[in-house]
């Protein structure tokens, strides 16, 4: 028997994750001082976790609607780990830095392919499907998810140990959103559902599992195309500010 949709879940994997990490980043605060925007974003990136966890959206994607589900996954790969990168103090991030393993992984053309590939890898039907079914899959998805983003946004947002140029990281997350973007566009477009476990799912709202899927697909590409747009436009603007400056400061100028 499937909860009320507008039920709230107890999501005990989640809250613990939540308490677990604030613990983590409550005590490296106490060597690497962050600072409040720093705190903001940390904050912001918890406040998230839970509410596509423990809110009916959480509700809804587990046991009624693809969309909320691909919006739960969204936020999980890519808003989450951008708040979570940008509320690493400097000073930590140059420690955590100094680890091979950080060094590899965070490598701009190691960090996109294997974010690319949890991402599509999930999204295949048969594990899709699997993970809606075993939550221990599921709770592997969504780490997945987030390890991944991390890694994909940390040489955007920190410079240890890769330092890119505005230029170079308007170049990366543009190319991210362009291997990315597919797969909403795909979902949007299907002439039939692709996700069984949605077709079994109780109806609600008078949704169709094929209207429920184009909903799906076109939210995936929207929420997909505001965090990386926005960013993108950030370190473009940067970046001709820079090309600017240096042409202004040749000699003869």
């Amino acid at each position: 028997m499937a909860p009320s949709p507008w039920s709230w879940q107890a999501a005990w994997v989640e809250v613990s994750a939540v308490v677990v990490i604030a613990a983590a980043y409550a005590l490296a605060a106490r060597r690497h001082r962050p600072s409040r925007t720093r705190v903001g974003c940390f904050a912001a990136a918890l406040f998230l976790l839970l509410a596509v966890s423990v809110t009916p959206l959480g509700t809804l994607a587990l046991h009624y609607l693809l969309w909320p589900h691909l919006i739960q996954n969204v936020a999980l790969a890519e808003w989450i780990p951008l708040l979570l990168v940008a509320a690493v103090p400097t000073g930590l991030a140059a420690r955590l830095a100094r680890f091979r393993a950080v060094h590899v992984l965070t490598n701009p053309v190691v960090a996109l392919p294997l974010w690319l590939a949890g991402y599509a890898l999930w999204h295949v039907p048969a594990a899709y499907d699997a993970a809606l079914e075993r939550h221990a899959l599921l709770h592997l998805e969504h780490l997945t998810y987030l390890g991944t983003g991390i890694l994909l946004w940390w040489p955007v947002l920190q410079s240890r140990p890769w330092s890119l140029s505005s230029g170079a990281k308007s170049a990366y997350l543009f190319a991210a959103f362009v291997f990315a973007s597919p797969l909403g566009l795909l979902l949007a477009l299907l002439p039939s559902p692709l996700y069984d476990f949605y077709v079994e799912a109780p109806r609600i709202w008078g949704l169709t599992p094929l209207a429920d899927q184009q909903i799906a697909g076109i939210a995936m590409a929207v929420s997909e195309s505001i965090v990386f747009f926005g960013a993108f436009t950030v370190f473009f603007i940067r970046f001709m500010a820079e090309e600017e400056a240096d042409v202004s400061g040749q000699p003869g100028r």
